[in-house]
């Protein structure tokens, strides 16, 4: 069952240290549930209760997060080889703590949590390769959250699209790139309103610090965009 996606599955991060041997022979002592989701389909809704830790075999999902009044914010984008619902699987309260939306048609493999981190029936030496891979994983994704903090805490919205311009810089080590969010997707990860958002990118394109047609995004001022990621 599990033959047509063992490839993609020894790349992930998560079989990281299996060969693809041991990962057939895991994933018959595991037994996931696979399913295909369509475009904006609901993945999971959080509340709700928790189901497995999910590997995106194919497509692309949205991990989002909904406030007391029902404002959705973007946490992050994740495509195949990526998972989600890692931290859930450690924890107590065994619900979703985020919305998992998908993006496009996507197939999501789900890892009954009882089986990741319960007894192993075999003993298998790549099951406990498995839970170390998890944690580390868990580790890194703190790591995103404080970064995501780190937005919450700028206060002026030049400087948030500021500092998201400037990190994309250095990730790409180029002035001029391609957006990896669509304009929804960005002031959601910004938590800022659409127009907002628009509005003061207008505004700095106006000010020559910026240049952008649809996703295509060039930095023109950086000492300048430098500068307003302190106000």
């Amino acid at each position: 069952m599990f033959q047509a996606w063992l490839k993609k599955l020894s790349d992930c991060l998560l079989f990281q240290g299996i060969n693809v041997e041991e990962l057939d022979l895991m994933l018959q002592c595991l037994n996931p549930k696979v399913v295909n989701y369509s475009r904006n389909e609901l993945i999971t809704v959080a509340g709700e209760k928790f189901t497995g830790v999910g590997v995106i075999l194919d497509g692309e999902v949205a991990i989002t997060k909904e406030n007391a009044v029902g404002n959705r914010m973007l946490l992050t984008l994740l495509g195949g080889g990526d998972i989600f619902g890692e931290m859930a699987a450690f924890a107590r309260k065994e619900v979703w703590s985020t919305t998992v939306l998908a993006q496009e048609s996507s197939i999501i493999m789900f890892l009954p949590p009882d089986k990741i981190i319960g007894n192993c029936e075999n003993v298998c030496v790549h099951h406990r390769q498995l839970i170390l891979n998890l944690l580390r994983i868990i580790s890194d994704n703190a790591f995103l959250l404080e970064r995501k903090l780190e937005y919450l805490a700028i206060k002026s919205l030049r400087g948030k699209i500021s500092t998201f311009l400037l990190e994309e810089y250095k990730r790409t080590g180029k002035s001029t790139f391609l957006l990896p969010l669509n304009r929804n997707e960005l002031a959601d990860f910004l938590n800022v309103s659409r127009p907002s958002l628009s509005r003061e990118m207008g505004r700095m394109r106006d000010e020559g610090m910026i240049d952008f047609h649809r996703a295509s995004m060039k930095l023109i001022d950086i000492a300048c965009l430098r500068q307003m990621t302190q106000q």
